[in-house]
């Protein structure tokens, strides 16, 4: 079983790192560099997020439709394949669009699109043969291990990218996504050698299948459930919103080179690392909610710190700031998960993990969508590009505080109790015909 779990933590790292020069590096090249605007960027980089709503069809094909006996190593390897596509394409959208703008939007749409539509389509197959392979007992250490490796493959990444893009060129920059790619897909076929056993014809699992009607209508009937999906949403905006303004902030306020603002992921990655191992050491000794108010006040110091830094031009005090936004995204995500599995009922736990789940994606959408837009508004009114920066800033540390303030209120005991009344059970039925 141990090896299962770390071939699972190899296809989850090969997926993530995909990611990472795209979000640490390509950022940084096309906003700063390449002075294209921050709504350009997130506009495309909101592609994954838009298609989302796909991965509940896709888990219930894969279910009923086995691919040569196999019913998720098939789709597992389609969407590691389209994700390598994507980011061994991406450089080419920094690169076109300062010669030929309309080709370089076409292939920038067309890049994004495959990384979005293979991450959806592997993440959904990877998470549910976890789940079967691991059995109900052993899902917690298959997680753990998944995202322990996987934060060693994004510190991996990051400075590797420092060291091959140290400044911007073409073909340093294609270089080194290729070698990510390569990488990658090495990483997912190790993974996948040997892991699902074959399916016979009549084991086909029963999947649950729920319209987006009733999702809503479960969360709208019951007070908690509506609590804890905007604040997920609002937490999960705030913190995920920044990863596209980190390194050209630092670019802009500090003239840090490609090479460090590269190696921001690493340096938050490790923190975030250090997290899990705090996170791990408290369960079962502190209540959830205070683990998760611990990693959300601490992410919004981070906020804080970063915004002063901006303001100071301290590079020692940025570098204090992504630390802590790390280790404050590393508690929070720990605390935050066990949390959301405690906000399900036995009978209809895919109707409201569905339910996080969309809060998850949608939140990541609306906090690129706006790290993007409001930075060029703000900068577009003062005339000043590190204030649009800050502003974003300013607005997501306030989004942390909102839902600090909300955490208070979530109340898994309420939860669970209308949950099982018969009365919200009806609700929801009548609400959903």
């Amino acid at each position: 079983m141990h090896i299962k779990r770390l071939q699972l933590a190899f296809i989850h790292t090969a997926v993530a790192i995909t990611l990472v020069p795209i979000n640490s590096t390509l950022n940084r090249v096309m906003i700063f560099d390449l002075g294209f605007s921050k709504t350009l960027f997130t506009l495309l980089a909101i592609f994954p997020y838009l298609l989302a709503p796909i991965q509940v069809a896709i888990g219930s094909f894969s279910d009923r439709n086995p691919i040569f006996g196999y019913r998720r190593t098939p789709y597992i390897f389609a969407g590691l394949f389209l994700c390598v596509i994507g980011v061994a394409v991406a450089p080419q959208v920094a690169i076109l669009i300062s010669k030929n703008f309309t080709l370089g939007i076409i292939v920038g749409v067309l890049a994004f699109g495959a990384w979005g539509m293979g991450y959806n389509l592997s993440a959904v197959s990877y998470f549910s043969l976890a789940t079967e392979v691991s059995g109900q007992k052993g899902r917690g250490a298959t997680i753990a291990t998944m995202f322990f490796v996987m934060v060693i493959g994004l510190i991996a990444t990051g400075i590797t990218l420092s060291r091959l893009v140290p400044t911007y060129t073409p073909e340093a920059l294609t270089r080194a996504f290729t070698l990510v790619a390569v990488s990658a897909l090495t990483l997912g076929l190790l993974g996948l050698f040997k892991l699902e056993p074959k399916s016979s014809a009549d084991s086909s699992p029963r999947s649950e299948n729920y319209t987006l009607k009733e999702m809503v209508s479960a969360i709208k009937e019951n007070r908690v459930a509506k609590i804890f999906f905007v604040y997920l949403l609002l937490l999960l905006a705030a913190i995920l919103g920044q990863d596209v303004l980190l390194e050209p902030f630092g670019a802009q306020a500090f003239g840090m080179t490609l090479a460090q603002t590269s190696r921001i992921v690493s340096i938050s990655s490790t923190f975030t690392l250090v997290a899990f191992i705090v996170a791990g050491f408290m369960e079962g000794r502190v209540n959830k909610k205070v683990i998760a108010q611990i990693g959300n006040l601490g992410a919004l110091a981070g906020f804080v710190i970063v915004i002063v830094s901006g303001l100071m031009a301290s590079l020692s005090l940025f570098y204090i700031g992504i630390t802590l936004l790390g280790f404050g995204t590393g508690i929070s995500t720990v605390a935050n998960l066990a949390l959301m599995f405690e906000l399900t009922v036995p009978e209809k736990v895919g109707l409201y993990i569905g339910a996080w789940g969309f809060s998850n994606g949608l939140s990541r959408l609306t906090g690129l969508l706006m790290a993007g837009v409001v930075a060029d508004v703000a900068t577009r009114i003062t005339g000043q590009a590190l204030s649009g920066y800050l502003v974003v800033f300013g607005i997501e540390a306030t989004m942390l505080l909102v839902a600090a303030i909300m955490l208070s209120r979530i109340d898994v005991g309420a939860f669970k109790k209308q949950a099982h009344d018969t009365s919200f059970v009806d609700k929801v039925a009548v609400a959903a015909e």
